[in-house]
């Protein structure tokens, strides 16, 4: 028979064989699951991205009355994080003056943009940065700084359509030709576009044989 003393010890032994299951459980699964997260990622989308776009500006300045035109964009994406891009943008638009005139610009723009949701189809995300503002030939410029946000949907593998707005703050008064009042002028450019995503293959099978020896090395044996 096992006497008391022994009872005890193998009590405690089963407890502490309980607790280093649970904790190896437990540290298995937090492992799958960041490999899971990193694989979902590069199956949706990719370490990089061409960015294309196309909708409407209006600017906010010294004359009583702006019309909406047309707003082009063309930009490049460097995934730094699954939630966290790096990406600049060639903007080409024009502002339109009720009854004065129509001029083309241009702007070249850095932003930080974080994915809110990078691990599923749909995502919110938002962005900020600065950029540089030109008239057609440089005549004019200005610097400036400019924030946005939209959403988007992976409509099929490594292709997102998004919709956005943002709102561009120039260190200028001059950009629509006349300087009243107190404020710089504005822009407040829309647009739907598509992200287009590339790269991270290797690390996207990388995660795949990962996932698949913590998925073996897992596996529960039932007793006979």
């Amino acid at each position: 028979m096992i006497s008391k003393f022994n009872a005890k010890l193998l009590c405690v032994a089963m407890i502490i064989g309980c607790f280093n299951l649970v904790f190896s459980q437990d540290s298995i699964s937090k492992s799958e699951r960041v490999i899971t997260r990193k694989f979902t990622f590069l199956e949706f989308r990719g370490t990089n991205a061409i960015d294309i776009a196309a909708g409407s500006l209006q600017m906010e300045g010294d004359y009583p009355e702006y019309e909406y035109d047309i707003y082009f964009r063309i930009g490049y994406k460097r995934q730094l994080t699954s939630h966290l891009n790096a990406n600049v943008t060639f903007n080409k638009y024009n502002v339109s003056i009720k009854d004065v005139s129509n001029e083309g610009f241009m702007s070249f723009d850095l932003n930080l943009e974080y994915l809110f949701s990078p691990y599923t189809k749909f995502s919110p995300f938002l962005f900020a940065g600065g950029g540089y503002n030109a008239a057609n030939y440089f005549e004019s410029t200005a610097t400036k700084v400019q924030a946005g946000l939209g959403f988007e949907l992976i409509v099929a593998p490594h292709i997102g359509l998004k919709l956005f707005g943002e709102y561009n703050y120039l260190f200028s008064d001059d950009i629509d030709g006349l300087i009243e009042g107190d404020t710089d002028d504005a822009l407040i450019r829309m647009g739907l576009g598509f992200n287009f995503y590339f790269g991270g293959k290797k690390k996207k099978e990388m995660y795949q044989r990962k996932l698949k020896t913590v998925i073996n090395s897992n596996q529960i044996i039932p007793y006979n």
